[in-house]
């Protein structure tokens, strides 16, 4: 069976690799930070000692990194050893460039490269039912698939390398501007009069709800806990969709909108929170 690498053991590199080991499948798992014998048992994978031990055992290599320098960094190291017959599949949301400059270097060393941004939270991963955009060739994007379909219920195959972080910004973008006229709309429902539970159980009920505000409704009242994706994390999607919609000339007003509430959230000490609290924050100090 395929073996497969993990780079990356955050929350979303850890939740692919259980998802992964769960269902069967051999999964080793490699982090700048250090990965103990404990963790990697709690996650049901083994543990590689460095990059190149891991790059060596691996057949397809997942690669779940915070931004473009760590990705970069180890796509770096990664085409110094040898790649003959591999894939790599990057999975972070970053600028596509880290990919698509990359390319024919991984070429060369006999491999192929996807970019397949993840869209959803640590937890949809946990349940097969995030999405996936997956940018490269078909050939590639069909070796990928049966392990993409183990962490996704939504795969899809938009196109050529790079179109996968382009299909999350548009994908998630939309979402980034539902967040934003949702806290603008609770500033008015607050200084109206109206609680915040009964604005938004009506919203969600209705035309205006989405799956997305369903999911983090019991967060948004208080009645769960827990970190699905940090405001920090989509301040920092946003920070990448911003700059890709700039290189194609595109103003994007929502994002920026959207940038403005993630920074708000942050300077108020909610950096680290799931961002389901932006919603009642935006309500308190309306």
């Amino acid at each position: 069976m395929n073996q497969i690498g993990i780079v990356g053991l955050g929350r979303m590199g850890s939740a692919i690799a259980a998802r992964l080991a769960a269902q069967g499948h051999p999964v080793a798992g490699w982090t700048r930070s250090g990965l103990t014998p404990e963790r990697a048992e709690a996650l049901g994978i083994a543990r590689a000692e460095t990059l190149p031990d891991l790059v060596a055992a691996s057949e397809t290599l997942i690669l779940s990194l915070y931004d473009d320098a760590a990705v970069a960094a180890v796509l770096d190291t990664v085409l110094g050893l040898p790649l003959d017959g591999k894939l790599i599949v990057e999975t972070s949301t970053v600028s596509p460039q880290q990919v698509q400059s990359r390319a024919a270097d991984v070429a060369a060393k006999g491999a192929s490269i996807l970019d397949a941004p993840i869209s959803g939270g640590p937890e949809l991963v946990a349940e097969g039912e995030c999405g996936i955009f997956v940018g490269g060739d078909t050939a590639a994007a069909e070796r990928f698939a049966p392990i993409g379909a183990v962490l996704s219920d939504k795969l899809a195959h938009v196109g050529p390398l790079g179109t996968g972080v382009a299909m999350k910004i548009v994908n998630n973008g939309v979402l980034q501007g539902y967040f934003a006229t949702l806290a603008e709309m609770m500033r008015i429902a607050k200084r109206a009069g109206l609680p915040f539970e009964t604005a938004l159980r009506i919203i969600a009920k209705g035309p205006a709800g989405t799956p997305m505000l369903t999911a983090r409704l019991p967060r948004m009242l208080g009645h769960e806990d827990g970190v699905g994706f940090p405001i920090s994390g989509v301040a920092k999607d946003n920070a990448v969709f911003r700059q890709v919609a700039t290189e194609l000339g595109v103003e994007a007003a929502t994002l920026a909108l959207a940038d403005a509430l993630w920074q708000t959230g942050i300077a108020d000490g909610l950096a680290d929170a799931d961002v389901a609290m932006q919603l009642p924050h935006a309500y308190d100090n309306a």
